[in-house]
């Protein structure tokens, strides 16, 4: 199976956080091995979440940038990341970069004052090839600390066009289209035509909380959205009781789900990647999930693209021709200065290294200056293109900008109690709990 970074990680690490007392050990918040200004000694030490085959083509993007300027490149992947990050730190032992897979976990630390300002340099390169959203998510108050690396899409509906075509359906332009060819799909064959796979580990219930994402910002805007994020709107605001009730339309009806796998709680005990099998062979018609999911189909036996086994349509909003997205991604950010870590932060939020990265295949970006030929399969080069659309409108994952406690604890649990039966405004309730008290 493909290596997934996004979400393989403990659901209590980010909240572990809040309760670390990072006054550092060596020498207080910010301390380095470094100076800023310094020369550097020809070596700059990378963390991240990025394992597998995934971080062999991170190492290898960057192969001739390091031949050529002459500084090493020391990765070192962990999938214990979010809580080794805060206790590194904490100890005088953080690496001299750092790729963040919430913005949240890296503004934390930002606060306590272990990371570094981004150079001058890395913020001209956000500013020229970034969205100002994108680079508000690499800024905490006024200072710009992490430049944004790769980029997911999320909401994608993954269906067969063969089988469109034989049951006489349309790809949907409105959430209500959507509806009405669920029905006809399952009037028509007489099975749940959507599967769905909450399993996760530790981490079940992540890709329920993709779906309310998609359907808080296109049902309640981008303003609600930012204020749900914020808690300014809580989760009982009736906005968002209200995306809990329309994906309850297709993930509470037993006449909807669970393809191939069995009734609507079978959801929880199905892993997310074990969904791609039947949707490659056809046993399933309609699956909600990010672009990565094109990694899992093909790995499955699935050809991806407009006229293949496999192909997708953006979740669609209330009305027709709307474009609002959400997505991830990652932040680079580091706990030094020196000019080799300097290089390595202006290298990696450039054009130059997206092109490289995407070039070889599996992942995107959301940076502006990336042509998305260079994508190597239909869907990626698709989401490339939604990325770079001036008219539309992208927000980072919302239980990636939340608290631990909250994105990666009692929404995650929240989701998994919800399809098991548990009452909306009982759930919405119990996730709100999670909020830190401030």
């Amino acid at each position: 199976m493909r290596s997934f970074h996004r979400r393989l990680t403990a659901p209590i690490a980010i909240a572990a956080i809040a309760g670390l007392t990072l006054a550092g050990c060596s020498g207080g918040p910010g301390t380095t091995n470094s100076e800023a200004g310094a020369e550097g000694d020809g070596s700059v030490s990378v963390y991240g979440t990025i394992g597998d085959t995934e971080a062999k083509l991170l190492e290898e993007s960057w192969a001739a940038w390091e031949e050529e300027n002459n500084i090493d490149i020391q990765y070192e992947a962990s999938k214990e990341f979010e809580t080794q990050i805060a206790i590194r730190a904490q100890g005088g032992n953080a690496p001299d970069i750092a790729i963040f897979p919430q913005p949240g976990l890296m503004a934390d630390l930002a606060s306590r004052d272990y990371l570094k300002p981004a150079p001058k340099a890395v913020e001209d390169n956000v500013d020229e090839f970034w969205s100002a959203d994108w680079k508000a998510y690499g800024t905490v108050g006024d200072t710009f600390y992490g430049a944004p690396l790769m980029a997911s899409v999320k909401g994608f509906v993954w269906y067969s066009p063969a089988k469109f075509t034989e049951w006489g359906v349309e790809v949907p332009e409105t959430w209500d289209d959507l509806l009405a060819v669920t029905k006809t799909i399952q009037e028509k064959t007489g099975t749940a035509p959507w599967c769905a796979g909450f399993g996760s580990g530790d981490a079940s219930g992540w890709p329920g909380t993709d779906w309310v994402e998609d359907l808080v910002l296109r049902q309640a805007g981008a303003e609600t959205y930012d204020k749900w994020v914020a808690n300014d709107i809580p989760f009982t605001d009736p906005a968002i009781k209200s995306a809990f009730d329309s994906v309850g339309e297709i993930l509470l009806n037993p006449a909807y789900v669970n393809a191939a796998f069995g009734d609507v709680r079978s959801i929880n005990s199905t892993p997310f990647g074990d969904v791609a099998t039947p949707l490659a062979d056809g046993t399933c018609a309609l699956h909600h999930q990010a672009s990565f999911f094109d990694g899992f189909i093909t790995d499955a036996g699935g050809e991806v693209g407009p006229d293949g086994d496999v192909w997708a349509f953006i979740t669609p909003g209330e009305e027709a021709g709307s474009q609002a997205v959400t997505g991830g991604g990652e932040i680079v950010a580091a706990f030094a200065d020196d000019a080799d870590t300097q290089a390595v932060q202006e290298y990696l939020s450039s054009d130059d290294w997206a092109n490289s990265r995407v070039s070889l295949g599996g992942v995107i970006s959301a940076n502006s200056g990336l042509d998305p030929a260079n994508a190597k399969s239909p869907i990626l080069q698709e989401a490339i293109k939604i990325l770079q659309d001036p008219e539309t409108t992208f927000r980072f994952d919302g239980s990636d900008l939340m608290p631990g406690s909250v994105g990666a604890g009692t929404f995650w649990k929240g989701m998994v109690n919800w399809v098991n039966g548990t009452s909306t405004d009982e759930v919405l309730t119990s996730i709100e709990a999670g909020w830190p008290s401030t």
